[in-house]
């Protein structure tokens, strides 16, 4: 049994610096298991785990340190899933496909961290020398709070003059009220009343019109997003999910690389599992390998794949109606990033911009820039598209050549600079990513209440984790949390 060092904020926030709410957590017996490991004392089983991402990694972790027989199988050549930092850039710089940040609330994610000696650093969010790129119109963040009518929407006598901030915050006071007064038992509460709106749908409620809806779709990121359930977005507001964010010093694949060295003569790649089966005497899966075909036995199964990808997979006998529902209906957002290597950090040099991000109503959506300025090198990557929904889905359409000719020419409407300082680019569609068919998943109205609790049911033998498998959707501790779960019931279970 380990004892580590327990990740309190205080370790991680600079001296002087504001403590955050203390906002939406997972469990305390999780945290408990993350800082000491699972009980000893269980039966040594057998068990199969499908996809080295995030929930797999921290299952198989966790099991082998209690002695259990753990073997990964992993369709691809690397761990991590939608952790994926690429590096095929010049010496030394590296980019973010996927997860590129941790609130400093997600107690997992940050705990494994300290444990694994990874060093963190600020990733910035908001700030007011970034830009604002809408109907040609090119103004500073700082300069619309002072005077947010510069941008001409359309919208109602009592909404201008205010941020799209502003408007979001008076729409949701009762819900921050509601939270302030009963805490994480005003979740449940939400969900009853709110699971039937989509954002749109509780903006238009809220008395929000046609002009202000566009303008929070445009400025929040959500546009693409406004049909999804508005409780998505409750949970990570009142839990301070966009607060005091950081990210991994050196690249978010440093985490899954920590855990497979500690686990790697468990993990076998090029392991595409296409078949499940089970019975009374323990799982089978059907394994496919570029040398030929193999079934692979034991008492239990983790499986982490996305139900994006899960629905082509065959299963004997079949999961329960409840599961199989989930399976076909959870949705899933897409995602895009397109990356620039560039010569110099002109935004530093032009618009004084370190971290934070840039809004447009461009293809492109938003500029992200890097947090971190080396002093010692000109060159750097420039996240110069991030997209999600409809918008990435026709980012992902394109040639990868397509993709990058049509985003510089976006980025020089904000930034001319880009013509000269431009390297070269690559990119990422999630959804055209046929190991995960998807970003993240995005309940849409009523998906919570009504499918919730069968995406997480055990189905025999068979556990389900993956950030799907947590209501923190598309951050990694919602991966590490349903791996943990997963494997805390494995642990305690019988033979």
């Amino acid at each position: 049994m380990r004892d580590l060092p327990a990740p309190a904020s205080a370790d991680l926030v600079a001296a002087g610096a504001p403590q955050p709410d203390p906002g939406v957590r997972v469990s305390a017996d999780l945290v408990a298991t993350a800082t000491h490991g699972l009980p000893a004392g269980s039966e040594p089983k057998r068990v199969l785990v499908i996809g080295a991402g995030m929930a797999g990694l921290v299952a198989a972790y966790e099991l082998i340190a209690q002695g259990h027989d753990v073997t990964v199988l992993e369709a691809q050549h690397r761990v991590g899933g939608r952790v994926h930092t690429l590096r095929g850039f010049a010496p030394g710089l590296y980019a973010e496909a996927g997860a590129m940040r941790i609130p400093r609330v997600h107690d997992l994610t940050l705990g494994y961290c300290h444990r694994f000696g990874l060093e963190l650093r600020p990733f910035v969010m908001d700030n007011p020398q970034t830009l604002a790129y809408i109907q040609g119109k090119r103004l500073t963040m700082g300069q619309l709070n002072a005077e947010p009518d510069l941008l001409d929407f359309d919208l109602a006598p009592h909404e201008q003059g205010r941020t799209y901030t502003d408007l979001w915050r008076e729409a949701t006071a009762e819900i921050h009220d509601l939270y302030a007064q009963e805490g994480e038992n005003a979740l449940d509460r939400l969900c009853a009343e709110y699971d039937r709106y989509s954002i749109r749908a509780f903006l238009r409620e809220r008395g929000f019109s046609t002009g202000a809806i566009e303008l929070y779709g445009i400025m929040s990121f959500r546009e693409a997003n406004l049909n999804a359930a508005v409780i998505e977005q409750f949970r990570e507001i009142i839990g301070r999910a966009f607060e005091d964010m950081q990210e991994i010093a050196g690249g978010s694949d440093l985490l899954p690389t920590a855990f497979y060295r500690e686990i790697k003569d468990h993990v076998r790649f090029g392991h595409e599992v296409h078949a499940i089966e089970q019975d009374s005497d323990g799982v089978h899966l059907h394994v496919r390998t570029t040398t030929g075909q193999t079934t692979l036995t034991a008492d239990y199964a983790i499986c982490t794949i996305p139900f994006s990808v899960l629905r082509d997979i065959e299963v004997h006998p079949a999961f329960s109606r409840g599961k199989q529902r989930a399976i076909r209906e959870l949705h899933y957002n897409a995602s895009t990033k397109i990356l620039f290597q560039v010569r110099t950090r002109f935004w530093e040099q032009t618009d004084r911009i370190i971290g934070g991000t840039t809004v447009t109503d461009l293809p492109i959506r938003r500029i992200c820039y890097p947090s971190y300025s080396d002093p010692h090198e000109d060159r750097s990557i420039l996240l110069a598209s991030y997209t999600w929904g409809q918008d990435a889905l026709r980012w992902g359409a394109m040639s990868h050549q397509r993709r990058i000719h049509q985003a510089v020419e976006d980025v020089a409407k904000v930034h001319p600079e880009i013509t000269d300082a431009f390297e070269f680019g690559i990119s990422h569609s999630w959804y055209a990513d046929p190991w995960a068919a998807g970003a993240f998943a995005l309940f849409e109205p009523q998906q919570q209440s009504n499918l919730h609790d069968d995406i997480l049911k055990p189905e025999g033998r068979i556990h389900f984790a993956g950030e799907h498998c947590s209501l923190w959707h598309a951050w990694i501790e919602g991966a590490l949390e349903s791996g943990l779960r997963a494997a805390t019931a494995i642990h305690e279970s019988t033979p």
